[in-house]
């Protein structure tokens, strides 16, 4: 069985638990978790982007001169693609940015996530996340005091602890989520899954 620390709020070793292998020690399939990032990523996409072609624009109503004899080239109407204020050629129009994959290629993505993390040591559990005040401050200081303070913070408690997030929204590099909301997004696109005993407990049972 793989093992981890378990750290108090100054990062000094409390004791050490084992880790699911089922969850925590999969070889991580790259193929599966690249498609699971892209579809995470395109799933945010809301694909509203829309310009005006030119049968959409105002006005443009009649020939702006005869064809011959005038000396200008001939024009069709004031709202053709190349006169100001026509309408556009090949820009974007709206559409569905929405990817597929199946259930189990889902959850392989998120356990290759969650394995990746615990072969790079990158998995922090502490014996508890209890705050005085609902401070970022007192967040601040604690990821010091765990030597977390220059790295992106993927923060997982259980949904009593909540009191965390709100001390920690302030913070561009942390995000504070539960063990049912943990994905493949958030967990790639930190550097470090910190979470407290029970909270890994609770991810372990909702991933079993």
């Amino acid at each position: 069985m793989k093992k981890i620390d378990v750290l108090n709020l100054k990062g000094e070793k409390v004791k050490d638990i084992n880790l699911n292998e089922k969850i925590f020690g999969i070889t991580p399939n790259k193929n599966v978790l690249y498609d699971a990032i892209i579809l995470a990523r395109a799933s945010l996409r809301q694909g509203t982007h829309k310009t005006k072609n030119r049968s959409e624009v105002r006005g443009g109503g009649r020939k702006p001169w005869r064809q011959k004899g005038t000396g200008h080239a001939r024009q069709g109407s004031i709202r053709a693609v190349q006169w100001v204020g026509g309408g556009r050629y090949g820009t974007p129009v709206p559409r569905d940015y929405s990817k597929k994959q199946n259930r189990k290629e889902r959850r392989l993505a998120l356990l290759s996530a969650l394995s990746e993390r615990a072969q790079e040591k990158n998995i922090v559990v502490l014996e508890n996340l209890t705050l005085k005040e609902n401070k970022t401050s007192e967040i601040v200081n604690i990821l010091k005091d765990l030597k977390l303070d220059d790295k992106k913070v993927l923060i997982v408690v259980p949904e009593e602890q909540l009191n965390v997030a709100i001390a920690a929204r302030n913070l561009g590099g942390v995000i504070v989520i539960t063990p049912d909301e943990v994905n493949v997004l958030d967990i790639v696109s930190t550097d470090v899954i910190l979470t407290v005993e029970n909270g890994l407990q609770k991810l372990e049972e909702v991933l079993s």
